[in-house]
């Protein structure tokens, strides 16, 4: 009794058109069953007014139009133009209606052919009465298959909306992680710079502490070490807190700080590529200088990041330059490659990669653009002043 007492969700603008097309109905197909019975043609009109409910009740509906329908077979009222409320009810129930009611309303519709066939064809020659037999059940069957085929389309169409909503809601829940381990991963990587400064200024000043008396001279040298190193670790951390600007639970342990690769260690890191079967070409133009540890490590960890996509992506046989350029107020690192081999095409989904090389670049208030190359290939440009945000 669910089905038949439980109203369903209907839109006001429904609900106006379903409003609109029973009136229609009734004041067209309910004039014609007037003129033609008479008093009989109420029975007409009764078959379309519940129409204005169809779609919030649509088993309700049905049946109760089929009970209609029943009453003038026993009372041997005529066909009426005001029947076609049947058709309407019975489409509406295959497309709204529960699956189960909408059999149960295609058999009662074979049934009423049969009925109709035996009523008002009685006395006509078989051959008639098979084609009108034939006649009836193609509508009732079209009608029902076609209310039953929009009902498959939007059964569908939702699922795809929501495997959408779902995919859209998994892609920015990864994102969020992505950036949330990447900030992680960051931070400890700043701790390790920062605890290795702090390491070398407690040196400088354990030395200059002996120097002082017999050599004033180193001790300037030791004191000076010491401010362009707490200079250069402050920094950092005003980096570190201006960007992520929460609280990270450091496991490393200060007091044994570990070196941090930087532009120094790329030609290392080139070498073990090209073991791995990569061929890559290294180029550095302009003047090298001293790079702050954070900008060298972002340096690093970019063209680290772009070599492993290459390897990934660009298929066997595929060539790789990395070039760094040392400009006057920028350090521009270009990974790029022809990808010639199996040609896997790069994802145009912003990757995990993608983020961390974008979130590392805007710490040092640098960017990162990648994406495919006309002819083929891919390529990472990543532009990295050497005066950060918090520098200027």
């Amino acid at each position: 009794m669910t089905g038949f007492l439980m109203a369903r969700r209907v839109s006001p603008q429904s609900k106006a058109f379903d409003l609109l097309l029973a009136g229609g109905l009734t004041l067209f197909f309910g004039f014609l069953s007037l003129a033609q019975a008479q008093f009989a043609g109420v029975v007409g009109v009764a078959l379309l007014v519940p129409l204005i409910w169809r779609r919030s009740y649509p088993e309700l509906v049905f049946f109760g139009v089929s009970a209609i329908a029943v009453l003038q077979w026993l009372a041997g009222i005529e066909l009426q133009a005001g029947n076609i409320g049947l058709l309407v009810a019975l489409y509406t129930i295959s497309v709204y209606g529960e699956v189960r009611f909408s059999r149960i309303a295609l058999g009662i519709g074979g049934l009423g052919v049969l009925m109709a066939t035996a009523r008002y064809w009685a006395n006509s020659d078989w051959r008639q009465q098979i084609t009108m037999m034939v006649a009836f059940g193609s509508v009732v069957f079209g009608v029902w298959a076609f209310g039953e085929r929009r009902r498959t389309r939007g059964l569908y169409v939702a699922q795809l909306e929501e495997r959408a909503v779902q995919a859209e809601r998994d892609r920015d829940r990864e994102a969020t992680l992505a950036v949330t381990n990447e900030r992680t991963r960051i931070a400890r990587e700043i701790h390790d710079v920062v605890a290795h400064g702090l390491s070398i200024m407690i040196v400088q000043a354990d030395g200059g502490l002996y120097a002082a008396d017999a050599s004033p001279e180193q001790a300037k040298k030791a004191l000076a070490t010491i401010g362009d190193t707490g200079r250069a670790s402050l920094t950092e951390m005003r980096k570190m807190l201006g960007l992520l600007k929460q609280d990270e639970q450091n496991e490393l342990d200060p007091n044994q700080p570990r070196p941090q690769p930087g532009v120094s260690s790329l030609p290392e890191l080139v070498e073990n590529v090209r073991e791995a079967g990569l061929t890559v070409d290294y180029e550095v133009t302009g003047t090298p200088r001293d790079l702050p540890a954070l900008l060298g490590l972002t340096a690093y960890r970019i063209v680290q990041e772009g070599l492993t996509n290459t390897l990934k992506h660009a298929g066997p046989g595929a060539r790789t330059s990395v070039t760094l350029d040392f400009g006057r107020e920028m350090l521009t690192v270009v990974v790029t490659d022809d990808g010639r081999g199996g040609g896997v095409a790069p994802s145009s989904d912003a990757g995990h990669g993608l983020v961390g090389m974008r979130q590392r670049a805007s710490i040092s208030g640098g960017t990162v653009n990648a994406g495919p190359k006309a002819g083929g290939g891919y390529e990472v440009v990543a532009k990295l002043p050497y005066a950060g945000p918090a520098d200027q």
